[in-house]
């Protein structure tokens, strides 16, 4: 289908979805909006349960979620707490249908049965209250709010297993549209992107612009029909002539840039998720690859898909590491010629940079492929990301970010993930079924064979006495 043909499917949906909600609130201008207690709250649940009539249940699920927006935070967390202790299962039923199970032999009727009174009350009421004018932005919300709250209370866990179980339907691949952000996207959705960029912040309009106009950049969002103007997620991608092992000039304001009919590599350098409340539900893996395939179907003359990824826990490892005087990494010398991190702007004194990148890299290989959370995955969240697409990795790149956000995560240590349209499938299927990391052999190559020492090496061809590094102060 051509695209002029999807845009303005795409375009006449948006609207039609946008007049069918403005439509909707206008009808429950007379419903009270006021904010509710915690009591009105359930009340007002229980009676939603209690009603089989549409339209008087639509009104309802409403005044419910207007309440709840304008209530108190202690009323609305009795209400999560409520949902949580007064909206699971009805325990009655689900015991006779327990003995019913029993009784029949486990007939598939009775086991149907089980599985419906099985169910939490709270799923069918999320589900009403999903019909209101704006629900499903507004369950996004509680969603985000039950998040915040479930380290103090852990009761909440199983309302936030309800949510996440009905989102994943709501929110699957069928139900998103991929859209391109340009400079001429509306400006409400301009800002937000501004706004949700988690990765390289976005400083002003002039930014932006850099990111969006070009002929060799790119930005992509999935948006889903009920949440027309609120992107889910989106990926800036530049198009360059070779795999990139620095940020800084991806975002030079005063880069010259290439013709996308000479590029040979698209970069995906920032990948954000904008719903908090959407937080465990899925869309990247989805985002990359039908972007991959936009490209290809554009760009035929692109033949590499890589990143150029953030580290986000190597330098809270490290510190670590560095702690841990039974650490099989390091020795005593290489901890005490590892104290130059701690020094400010070190990466801004030549002699010190070079003298410590033979020491980081291979610590940053052991990082990706040694160092494992309780399920037996990398520590890394990113890497985890990107492994379970079936990304591999490809490289490791010294000071690759020099901000001081990536200086203070990652000691501006910067990854490489190559998306090789050939080894995907099986590279996933490995990591998800054996945990097993895709990682180039130049990668591997980095990996120590014995804890780290700083006696005297090569670097940059001459060999290198340990640098005396002043205690900080």
């Amino acid at each position: 289908m051509p695209q002029a043909t999807v845009d303005r499917a795409s375009e006449f949906l948006g609207g039609l979805f946008t007049s069918l909600t403005e439509r909707g609130r206008s009808l429950f201008k007379s419903s009270s909006d006021q904010p509710k207690s915690k009591d009105e709250l359930i009340a007002l649940g229980e009676a939603l349960l209690s009603r089989r009539g549409e339209a008087t249940g639509v009104a309802m699920a409403h005044q419910l979620l207007s309440g709840y927006d304008g209530a108190a935070e202690d009323d609305q967390l009795g209400f999560l707490d409520a949902l949580a202790e007064q909206f699971g299962p009805d325990l009655a039923e689900l015991t006779a249908a327990v003995e019913n199970f029993h009784v029949s032999g486990a007939s598939p009727d009775a086991a149907s049965q089980l599985l419906k009174a099985a169910e939490p009350r709270r799923q069918e009421l999320i589900r009403r209250l999903n019909l209101a004018p704006g629900g499903t932005a507004s369950l996004v919300r509680m969603r985000e709010a039950v998040l915040t709250h479930l380290r103090d209370h852990p009761q909440l866990r199983n309302v936030d297993d309800d949510f996440v179980h009905l989102f994943t339907s709501w929110f699957n691949r069928g139900f998103l549209v991929l859209q391109r952000i340009d400079w001429t996207t509306p400006a409400n959705i301009l800002e937000k992107i501004i706004r949700y960029e988690q990765v390289h912040a976005i400083r002003n309009w002039d930014d932006l612009r850099a990111r969006l106009a070009p002929a060799d950049r790119r930005c992509y969002g999935f948006f889903h029909p009920q949440l027309v103007d609120e992107p889910l997620i989106f990926v800036e991608v530049a198009l360059t002539l070779d795999r990139p092992g620095a940020i800084a000039p991806l975002l030079d304001l005063e880069r010259a840039p290439i013709s996308p009919k000479d590029a040979t590599t698209a970069v995906f350098y920032s990948i954000s998720n904008t719903q908090k409340g959407l937080a465990g539900i899925s869309f990247g893996n989805f985002l990359i690859k039908q972007v991959v395939e936009e490209i290809k179907r554009e760009l035929p003359n692109v033949q590499s898909f890589v990143t150029l990824s953030p580290v986000p826990g190597f330098a809270k490892w490290l510190k670590q590491e560095r702690a841990d005087e039974a650490s099989a990494l390091l020795d005593d010398s290489a901890r005490a010629e590892l104290a130059v991190l701690d020094a400010p702007d070190w990466q801004d004194d030549p002699e010190r940079a070079d003298h410590i990148k033979p020491l980081l890299l291979p610590l940053a290989a052991a990082y990706f492929l040694q160092a494992k959370n309780a399920r037996g995955l990398p520590l890394d969240p990113v890497a985890r990301f990107h492994l379970g697409n079936g990304a591999r990795l490809e490289s490791l790149n010294f000071l690759g970010d020099r901000s001081p956000n990536g200086m203070r995560q990652s000691h501006g240590l910067m990854v490489n993930y190559l998306y090789a349209l050939g080894e995907i499938e099986a590279n996933h299927e490995a990591f998800a079924e054996r945990a097993q990391i895709a990682a180039a052999s130049a990668v591997r190559k980095q990996l120590p064979s014995k804890p780290l020492s700083s006696e005297p090496r090569k670097t940059n061809g001459k060999t290198s006495a340990p640098l005396a590094i002043a205690p900080p102060a």
